[in-house]
């Protein structure tokens, strides 16, 4: 009788377990549907990491005395971001050390026109003197040997205001002109975003395209496709998916994201961007699935595959000469895949594969390890952008 009673105990404690988790569940539904919360759930700004940040000082983040200029933007509707332009190891090894008081703002003209610079974006929370993204600088700095012109959007770090998706677009493009008027040239400037920073960076490139502006090139770590997608695909600790409850109801899903305000829709506008391009992503990202890149990736080779036909009839009513016509159609496709890609294995590194579209290299390299915050900081990664955009005859 006791077994029974305690086996009773057990699964009453057990419904109460998951009637509270279906509780939260819906709650957290429900108020990711009010835009307020979406915003500070998705920006994150609040999380101004790390909380004791002295921006004034990046040495005390790590960075060498003298290499960081802590500058101040102006974009066009009046909001003042906080910056940091740190120079290139080329740049900086030639100053005394430690070097003098504002040494790197004094270089900044000088080092934009002697080396290329990295206009990088963050992805959401912390700041700009987040330890991960200062692992990334050095490496700018060191291993590509760049300039580096990192900001911090409105309502990130020490930059007032209120994020949004085009607060950001003219963020990055304040960022943008700001290092053009120091002399540098579009060329040697290449835009690089990670994770919510790939929206930013794809929309800045894709603006910069479309003005007929040729830049050095676009990379793009651990992106997603579009906001609505990455719902779709967001797996909780890289285990449950944060969708699927409301997908075992038809329909609740399409009506649900229609409650989204902010769309950060990279995949309907990455074939504009004009100049070479890498997608960067780890496969052992538990954030955001490898998935989203290779998605970003068949869009951009996409128009120079044939398309494939298929008759109006549902497939169960085709004929065999429909089948065959439909599979031949197939084969072509996929050789035609197969002869315009170029896939490099790097033994255990990752897999790369490129092509040439409209007359520039695409390139996608998936890591076998990074996750989602250190990818970019892999030796490995740091050469692929090397080798991509950085080689002797696009150097001047």
């Amino acid at each position: 009788m006791s077994m029974v009673q305690d086996n009773e105990g057990f699964l009453a404690r057990i419904r109460k377990v998951f009637a509270v988790l279906g509780f939260v569940y819906l709650l957290a539904v429900i108020l990711l549907a009010v835009p307020w919360i979406q915003s500070h759930i998705l920006y994150m700004n609040a999380l101004k990491l790390p909380w004791n940040a002295n921006f004034d000082a990046p040495e005390r983040h790590g960075l060498a005395p003298g290499k960081t200029a802590n500058i101040k933007i102006q974009t066009p509707d009046n909001h003042t971001l906080g910056a940091w332009f740190i120079l290139s190891d080329a740049v900086y090894h030639e100053l005394p050390f430690p070097p003098p008081s504002h040494a790197a703002e004094l270089h900044i003209s000088e080092a934009v026109a002697r080396r290329p610079t990295v206009l990088f974006f963050h992805g959401n929370a912390a700041t700009r003197a987040l330890s991960m993204r200062i692992r990334l600088y050095s490496a700018f700095t060191a291993r590509l040997n760049t300039n580096v012109l990192a900001i911090d959007y409105r309502g990130f770090g020490d930059s007032p205001g209120t994020p949004t998706e085009d607060g950001l677009s003219t963020d990055a493009r304040a960022a943008w002109d700001w290092l053009i008027a120091q002399g540098a040239s579009p060329q040697d400037v290449l835009i690089v975003g990670h994770s919510l920073g790939t929206a930013v960076a794809s929309t800045l490139s894709v603006s910069l395209s479309e003005d007929g502006v040729k830049f050095r090139g676009t990379v793009l770590m651990s992106p997603f496709s579009s906001l609505y997608t990455l719902l779709d695909t967001y797996h909780i600790f890289g285990l449950f998916p944060v969708m699927l409850p409301i997908n075992m109801i038809p329909r609740a899903a399409n009506v649900y994201k229609s409650f989204l305000v902010h769309k950060f829709d990279t995949l309907s506008v990455i074939s504009k961007v004009k100049v070479p391009l890498l997608i960067l992503h780890a496969e052992d990202d538990w954030d955001i699935s490898h998935t989203h890149s290779d998605a970003l990736f068949d869009a951009l080779l996409e128009p120079y595959l044939p398309p494939v036909y298929s008759p109006p009839e549902s497939q169960e009513s085709w004929s065999k000469q429909q089948w065959n016509e439909y599979h031949s159609q197939l084969v072509t496709r996929r050789e035609m895949r197969e002869s315009l890609l170029t896939r490099t294995v790097i033994p255990n590194f990752g897999l790369m594969d490129q092509f040439e579209g409209f007359g520039e290299r695409i390139v996608l390299l998936k890591t076998s390890t990074g996750s989602h915050n250190e990818v970019g900081t892999l030796e490995g990664v740091q050469d692929v952008i090397r080798v991509t955009f950085f080689t002797p005859e696009n150097l001047h």
